[in-house]
């Protein structure tokens, strides 16, 4: 049985005991009163009249717009617009258990990957689909809240390439600046942040076999770490998320409702930028052009435009106005104002979550067993901020290296081992899998027979790919999808390392910690790979291409470089060649995909570009700070 959006609402009334609501508030402003709660509704960001002219336009509310548009209002005598193609986030998508649901919502892009030969051959058209957020919050609206890093070294290389100001001393203080840690025994490290806007602690909610899974670890020589600390990357933790009190934190939660009476801040949601205005002559951004309810409008800028819409929007964004491959834009009929290779260089991180370890206890996530006493779990979740409501979805996190791991120091992983107490059973095929593009086929074929079994799952995800992907205009329609080409696994390195973590899992899987809940490898093998013989090298690569799972990491695409790089869209200050008054950021400008879940890098970019933007307009007002 799918859960979905409206079986909450049904829950809110069937507690409540009211009537139909006649909107949505009102059934959640009811069921708050019926729990002797009150509702808030001032969590919302609202819109105010646009004027004709700002300091600053910031096109996206993702992590890093949100971030620099908080940062940049801190001046009081400059105006920030902050436009947003999508809606204002909700009641709903506070709730952590509803984070893949949202993706069949109006807050995902909805974005798919082009047919390829090397991946995704067991998902629907051989087609891998890319979730990106859609809304005030950006990706931080869908996404499994998992507050990651990377490795120290990965912001070392960023720096050894050319880029001054990005090595990890050096971006450190601006991940610390966002961050509010509250896990007790992190309030004393020197490398987390305690007074920065971004709340992140543990999940309240938790299975037994997360214990398991850290058990595992320590069975097989690992330590519990700390794995935002520059000097404890190896070992199992379990995982630092972008929570409060139960609720999801987004990047509209923590960066922009607490600046919402600010005069100097002005957002307009439902507003697709579908152009920079850019003088040809003096090649200076001035503006931009958007549509809001059907209707085009122009807004000017008196200083800067910032394109922070994420690694898919940004690039799209510069090639309609001009800025791309010279080839590219022609063949289209875009008038060239700079040749930069915008759309080059995608990063993405893999995985494959078709492991399912059977367990003898109830002590996994079922969606059966939340959903028949879904109005006792909500009433829960709302009075305590407890329950399964609260759960990621994955509960732990692993760093381990595979014996391709050729990269400098024993404490520079190349896997992550993501920890999920379910598997694509254990909702009977409904949601999962779904998000993932599994088909049917495939799924019956496999899974079938254990739906709905109490299962866990690991999910080893590779840091460090090789292979490279494009972004490219389908047509001059500014709403047309971009054309995405992941070029998954084109590198067959990446497919070696995902293999050799599959059967690190396995072995992982084979220990006392774990045999205690009678865990159990589904060994029924995919159709498509059963004459390679279940286990075998050649099998699991098999498994890898037919269940490709990306991890919506998407980055690298406007790639920032030094003076004389052919391969960079911007400078280390962000500012695109070429242009004048016009900066990227977000994802897209890393250079190479860190270590990491990209939510945390977004935030640091954002705070970054901030200071940057500061830097150049307020020189005239020396020891003044803000």
């Amino acid at each position: 049985m799918q859960l979905s959006l409206r079986l909450a609402v049904c829950a809110c009334l069937l507690v409540a005991g009211t009537s139909e609501p006649t909107t949505l508030l009102e059934a959640v402003v009811r069921f708050y009163k019926k729990l002797g709660l009150q509702y808030r509704e001032d969590r919302f960001l609202g819109n105010k009249p646009i004027l004709n002219e700002y300091d600053f336009i910031v096109v996206g509310a993702g992590p890093a717009g949100s971030a620099i548009t908080n940062r940049l209002t801190e001046v009081p005598f400059w105006n920030v617009l902050l436009l947003e193609a999508g809606a204002d986030d909700n009641f709903y998508t506070d709730i952590p258990l509803l984070s893949t649901y949202l993706w069949f919502s109006e807050y995902n892009w909805n974005y798919k990957t082009e047919p390829t030969r090397n991946a995704c051959l067991g998902l629907k058209d051989q087609i891998c689909p890319w979730p990106a957020g859609k809304g005030v919050g950006g990706g931080t609206i869908i996404n499994a809240m998992i507050y990651t890093r990377g490795n120290k070294r990965d912001y070392d290389g960023w720096a050894a390439m050319g880029n001054d100001g990005w090595s990890y001393d050096e971006v450190l203080p601006y991940f610390k600046k966002s961050e509010h840690v509250t896990i007790p025994e992190l309030l004393t490290s020197p490398y987390h942040g305690k007074q920065g806007p971004l709340n992140v602690e543990y999940p309240r909610f938790s299975t037994p076999l997360l214990g398991a899974f850290l058990e595992a670890g320590r069975e097989l020589g690992y330590k519990w770490n700390d794995y935002n600390n520059p000097f404890s990357h190896i070992g199992f933790s379990k995982i630092q998320a972008t929570v409060k009190d139960g609720k999801r934190v987004s990047a509209s939660t923590a960066f922009l409702k607490p600046i919402r009476k600010r005069k100097n801040f002005h957002i307009s949601q439902k507003s697709q930028v579908t152009r920079i205005l850019i003088d040809p002559e003096t090649k200076t951004a001035f503006g931009v052009e958007f549509f809001k309810k059907g209707r085009k409008r122009v807004v000017l800028a008196r200083k800067e435009v910032i394109i922070s819409a994420g690694a898919f929007n940004s690039p799209q964004l510069l090639m309609l106005s001009g800025i791309g491959h010279k080839s590219h834009l022609e063949s289209l009929g875009i008038p060239v104002l700079q040749d930069l290779p915008v759309g080059d260089n995608l990063q993405e991180h893999l995985a494959m979550a078709g492991l399912a370890f059977l367990v003898n206890s109830t002590s996994a996530t079922i969606a059966r067993r939340i959903m028949s006493k879904l109005p006792y779990h909500l009433a829960q979740y709302l009075k305590s901020g407890d329950g399964p409501f609260t759960t990621l979805g994955c509960e732990g996190l692993g760093y381990v290296r595979t014996k391709y791991a050729n990269l400098t120091g024993e404490d520079y992983p190349d896997i992550e081992y993501i920890f999920v107490p379910i598997g694509l059973n254990s909702d009977g095929g409904s949601s999962l899998r779904k998000t993932m593009g599994v088909t049917d086929y495939l799924y019956d074929s496999v899974y079938s027979e254990i739906n709905h079994k109490d299962a866990w799952s690991i999910w080893p995800m590779q840091l460090y790919p090789y292979s490279r992907g494009t972004v490219r205009l389908g047509s001059r329609d500014p709403f047309r999808q971009p054309v995405i080409t992941g070029g998954f696994l084109d590198d067959r390195r990446d497919l070696d390392t995902i293999v050799e973590g599959l059967k690190l899992v396995v072995e992982l899987s084979e220990t006392s910690a774990f045999k205690r809940f009678g865990s159990q490898l589904h060994r029924k093998p995919l159709p498509q790979c059963a004459d390679l013989g279940f286990g075998s090298d050649e099998y699991w690569a098999c498994s890898v291409r037919h269940i490709t799972t990306q991890l919506h990491h998407q980055c690298g695409t406007c790639k920032m470089g030094p003076p004389g790089d052919p391969t960079a869209v911007v400078n280390p200050r962000l500012q695109v060649y070429g242009i004048n008054n016009l900066r990227v950021a977000d994802t897209s400008i890393m250079p190479t995909v860190p270590g990491a879940h990209t939510q945390a890098g977004a935030y640091m970019v954002g705070e970054k570009a901030a200071d940057y933007v500061k830097e150049t307009w307020l020189s005239q007002f020396p020891g003044k700070i803000y």
